[in-house]
């Protein structure tokens, strides 16, 4: 015990000595549980000697969520550190991190998606840049990172017998109509959401656009762009099937089963279910009504019916700008980049009307058969 009746309790953490003292046992114990929980914590003096850990709890209460990120962009910041960062060098102080330990976890994510690791590199670009700047660190490790070799994971067209196909099962699945609406209006999933029966009008042929779930919310909003706020004709094979279930004005066009608006987990049902029929009107293999031997193919998504109305209009022969507009594009390199996608028929009937070997009717004759 030392002088003055005191005794001191001592304790190591992320290679860090803490010590606490106390007339009794008890008393110091306290003192030092405390300490260590505010270490863990990341309570701790701002410096270099800070583990990333504390850096980042710090970094994002102080950086990140007063910025008004929606939750699922935030969310996507603690996803990429708590999967693919903090078990790496976590426990790591600050000033000890190197290019080669955030290298090595972009090395990791080889073979996973493009976005997913620019994701993870700009977690770790963002997070040891601001500690550069707040001079807790006396260069950024993360500056130069280099993304290892990914997979696209791109958007793409449906296959004509996936288009056979989902026009048939629509037929019958209680997900039909939404799936029909993305495929013949290219609309995205958070806008089918807060589309209402006052958006469907059927005197001028229009669906108005002006509204979009926000992403991982609840929050019915305006588009993210004033690109978003648009005008799309019906197509003709929707049009009976929307009259067929037109509701009240302001009630949702694709209701839940207890009437509300969609929201992220029952659209993703939707889609679900819908995927499951669509599996097994293609011959996937069941075993007590669970598909065992799945064939559809996995990049299927909602976006791809969307990236098809695209693409239709190409086939179509719909000019660029009127492509961008009805796909409610911002920047109209996005709606090139769809356009300009190998399409081997496109290029049989482009030569044809060059050379005239086609007629003039080259461009609605493969429309009508695409």
């Amino acid at each position: 015990m030392p002088k003055g009746g005191y005794i001191r309790k001592t304790a190591r953490y992320n290679g860090k000595q803490y010590e606490a003292y106390g007339t009794t046992e008890l008393e110091a114990m306290t003192k030092l549980a405390d300490k260590l929980a505010a270490a863990k914590r990341g309570d701790e003096t701002i410096g270099g000697s800070m583990t990333v850990d504390a850096w980042f709890k710090q970094w994002f209460v102080t950086y990140k969520k007063p910025k008004g990120l929606t939750p699922k962009s935030l969310g996507m910041y603690c996803e990429k550190y708590e999967k693919y960062i903090k078990p790496r060098i976590g426990r790591l102080k600050l000033k000890d991190v190197k290019d080669i330990h955030l290298q090595k976890i972009m090395n990791e994510q080889a073979g996973m998606s493009s976005s997913h690791a620019k994701k993870v590199r700009i977690v770790l670009q963002e997070l040891f840049k601001r500690a550069r700047q707040s001079r807790l660190i006396t260069y950024d490790p993360a500056e130069l990172l280099e993304l290892p070799a990914t997979t696209t994971g791109s958007h793409r067209s449906l296959t004509d017998e996936e288009r056979a196909a989902v026009l048939e099962v629509a037929k019958t699945s209680r997900s039909g109509l939404w799936i029909l609406t993305l495929l013949y209006t290219g609309m995205r999933p958070g806008e089918t959401a807060a589309l209402t029966w006052a958006d469907v009008d059927f005197e001028h042929n229009e669906i108005h656009i002006h509204a979009a779930k926000e992403s991982g919310t609840t929050v019915i909003k305006s588009p993210k762009t004033a690109a978003g706020v648009r005008d799309i004709p019906i197509h003709s094979q929707l049009r009976p099937k929307l009259l067929a279930v037109c509701g009240k004005p302001f009630s949702p066009v694709f209701p839940t089963g207890s009437g509300g608006r969609q929201n992220e987990n029952s659209l993703r049902r939707m889609w679900t279910g819908f995927k499951r029929e669509l599996d097994i009107y293609l011959g996937a293999e069941l075993y007590r009504n669970q598909i065992i031997q799945s064939v559809v193919a996995p990049d299927l998504t909602p976006y791809c019916l969307r990236h098809t109305f695209c693409t239709d209009l190409q086939r179509a022969g719909v000019p660029l700008n009127v492509a961008k507009e009805l796909m409610g594009h911002r920047d109209i390199s996005t709606t090139a980049n769809i356009y300009t996608h190998r399409n081997q028929g496109v290029l049989h009937v482009g030569i044809a009307l060059l050379d005239g070997s086609a007629g003039k009717s080259a461009g609605t004759q493969y429309a009508s058969n695409s």
